[in-house]
């Protein structure tokens, strides 16, 4: 399958080496989109083999991905998040194989049998997945791609509904993400989490007005 696994990264110097090797291990070319972290980030990713595209300072995720899709020269992308734990390289081709296969327009993986915390959240909020597979040039034509932050799943998801995608949710066996609390510690990241719920919440009501 033609694609590249595209990955938004801020301060994500933990994690985002073991997500590109999983990524080369498939098979797939990388792009990491470095969101102007003040860590290692970008250095990790390269050292794994990803190419980097480091932006001067943080634009959000939508904004990540917009600058790494200039990368992109595979007919499909793949994107990923760059917290992910206990991801295999079966995940991502269950991902795109429907995509190329012309069943779906869009996968959204939803994590099963990772940790409690992480698969009630899929449970109850699957659209949030940052984990996708849709052809490039479909990305490239979702309006308001490169000022999306947070609510950039929800963007995706309604982009999607308006333009008659097919869209399949897929379990990721096994997979989980770090929290945002252990992270950030415990205070620190709840009150991250409560931005990016409050940030969601306001264009899932700016969209319905």
């Amino acid at each position: 399958m033609e694609a590249t696994v595209l990955i938004p990264a801020y301060n994500e110097e933990a994690t985002i080496a073991g997500v590109v090797r999983v990524a080369k291990e498939a098979g797939f070319p990388v792009v990491v989109a470095d969101d102007g972290s003040e860590d290692r980030t970008a250095q990790e990713a390269a050292r794994a083999g990803a190419q980097v595209v480091r932006l001067p300072h943080n634009r959000g995720k939508g904004g990540a991905i917009a600058e790494g899709l200039k990368r992109v020269n595979t007919p499909l992308v793949l994107l990923l998040d760059a917290d992910l734990l206990g991801l295999a390289p079966y995940h991502l081709e269950s991902l795109l194989d429907p995509v190329a296969k012309g069943k779906a327009e869009m996968t959204v993986g939803v994590f099963r049998g990772g940790r409690l915390s992480t698969d009630l959240a899929m449970r109850l909020t699957p659209f949030l997945s940052g984990q996708r597979a849709l052809k490039t040039e479909d990305l490239r034509r979702v309006r308001g791609l490169e000022n999306a932050r947070y609510d950039l799943e929800l963007l995706l998801t309604r982009h999607a509904k308006k333009a008659g995608w097919r869209v399949l949710y897929l379990p990721l066996p096994g997979v989980s993400q770090v929290m945002k609390e252990e992270k950030r510690g415990l205070i620190p990241g709840f009150a991250h989490r409560l931005r990016m719920y409050r940030e969601i919440l306001r264009y899932y009501l700016k969209a319905k007005a």
